[in-house]
């Protein structure tokens, strides 16, 4: 069984905004804690829609992570590297696509809404049809245990699945599998094998789930086993074949509560975002103009916070305190709208006070950021490429 790996990456758009953070990044720096994570910037996947002006990338890509950073993203913790930097992604990708069947790739529900969405751009492409391959040729190289998802890419982590287990099916058949199984289950020991045996049955047999998660389980302890045994024998608990390629599991991630300053989604292309970086008086002179509730056209009308956006700032930013002092001083004229928001200019300045301290290194700099992400680039490839030598050799590519 490979050790449990998080992977995740993003499409480089440049600076990064606040709705980004609460979105993605502030799970990032908790997981990062947590388990071994690599952290990616998705520069090919930027081609997909922008394969007519590649000009931004190379400079959204350096914006986006500095903002890594500054957000507390940390090096030493986890990997940061760039997808392009580590040719194996793309290599895999191009090996998945000879066996992926073409319907699978038209059925994922983002495909049309992207066509739909995007029709002032022509994605009549191979590389947009094929981006969920790639995507699944980014997390499969590194055999990721977990994917953390918002609700919408879940259909992507599922077919990432399928495509790791097609191919573990079309080529796992190593020769002479079953035999050298048999062998590694005696390496077990007379009593882990008698049980390693009754759970590969009562879950091969009966399709008991709880038995093959506790042969998993028995494995992972048996510290005596080579990797190539481990292998065979996770991929005899489910049939007969090498697992090559693991499946990696959804980790849903909870959607940003923050919108943008109008409430719709905060984006950089609607106007509303507020920068993770952004000079603090920006930051005031943006909040400050927040359109509110329309029916407090004077301070002495009342409002309702449900129909304010700067209610919304409310419920990410403020404790029960000042939310309950928001609800009594708008319902009831109390406050008017400049006191409301106040303490979101208060507690936003806050939060981006130590970005701006990390932020400042990398400014002053840049060497930092190239020598920290390229390190990242030799530890995925490091990684990359052990996938890459088990994957040759099981589709016969491995001859010299």
């Amino acid at each position: 069984m490979y050790p449990d790996r998080v992977v995740s990456g993003m499409r480089p758009t440049g600076a990064m905004h606040l709705g980004h953070y609460h979105g993605a990044l502030k799970n990032w720096i908790k997981m990062q804690s947590e388990l071994p994570c690599l952290f990616f910037v998705a520069d090919w996947h930027a081609l997909t829609t922008h394969y007519d002006d590649p000009s931004v990338i190379e400079r959204s890509t350096w914006e986006m992570l500095v903002d890594w950073l500054a957000a507390g993203v940390d090096p030493s913790q986890s990997t940061l590297f760039i997808q392009s930097r580590v040719p194996e992604h793309a290599e895999l990708h191009l090996l998945l696509s000879m066996a992926t069947p073409l319907g699978w790739l038209e059925r994922v529900p983002t495909y049309k809404d992207q066509i739909e969405n995007l029709s002032n751009k022509d994605l009549a492409t191979y590389g947009f049809l094929g981006y969920p391959l790639l995507q699944a040729a980014d997390v499969l190289i590194y055999r990721a245990s977990q994917v953390p998802v918002g609700d919408d890419q879940v259909p992507h982590i599922e077919m990432m699945r399928e495509i790791a287990r097609r191919f573990n099916h079309l080529y796992g058949k190593e020769k002479g599998f079953e035999e050298k199984a048999q062998d590694a289950v005696k390496k077990l020991g007379s009593k882990r094998a008698k049980l390693y045996n009754e759970l590969r049955t009562e879950y091969q047999q009966d399709g008991k789930d709880e038995a093959l998660e506790q042969a998993k389980a028995m494995l992972d302890d048996a510290q005596s086993l080579s990797m190539g045994d481990r292998e065979r024998l996770f991929g005899y608990l489910e049939g007969s074949r090498k697992l090559i390629l693991v499946e990696p599991q959804a980790r849903l991630t909870v959607a940003s509560r923050l919108p943008g300053l109008d409430g719709r989604k905060m984006s950089k292309s609607y106007g509303n975002s507020i920068a993770l970086r952004e000079d603090k008086a920006s930051v005031e002179k943006k909040i400050r103009t927040m359109p509110t509730d329309p029916a407090r056209v004077r301070r002495t009308d009342a409002g309702d916070p449900a129909r304010c956006p700067v209610w919304q700032f409310h419920q990410v930013y403020s404790n029960n305190d000042t939310q309950e002092w928001v609800v009594k001083g708008c319902k009831s004229a109390g406050i008017g709208c400049i006191e409301c928001k106040q303490p979101v200019i208060d507690a936003i300045v806050k939060e981006q006070e130590p970005m701006h301290e990390r932020a400042q290194q990398y400014l002053d700099d840049p060497s930092l950021v190239r020598a920290i992400v390229a390190d990242g680039n030799d530890a995925a490839r490091k990684l990359a490429l052990e996938t890459m030598r088990d994957v040759r050799e099981a589709m016969g590519l491995a001859y010299t």
